[in-house]
């Protein structure tokens, strides 16, 4: 195995990773920045009122973009495991 196998693979590996927790990243992102503004507006102090919101929102997100995300993570499994020239 070579230094660039490797690299190619830890890259793949790496943009794999991004693009799968992408959706829920956003979804918790926007949820939390909404959940914010509105504790701005009404001057409510409490720390732990977005975890709800964002539990909520991570599932419904899991419903609508699991299959994407088992797809690309099996995708990258069988491109990893049909590799021939990993084991010498």
């Amino acid at each position: 195995m070579t230094v660039e196998t490797v690299l190619n693979i830890a890259s793949e590996a790496l943009w794999t990773i991004i693009v799968t927790s992408g959706p829920m990243l956003i979804i918790s992102l926007v949820i939390g920045l909404v959940v914010s503004i509105i504790q701005t507006i009404t001057s409510i102090q409490e720390q732990t009122l977005t975890f709800i919101p964002k539990l909520f929102g991570i599932f419904i997100c899991l419903m609508l973009f699991g299959n994407f995300i088992m797809d690309k993570i099996v995708s990258f499994m069988q491109n990893l495991w049909a590799f021939e020239g990993y084991i010498k």
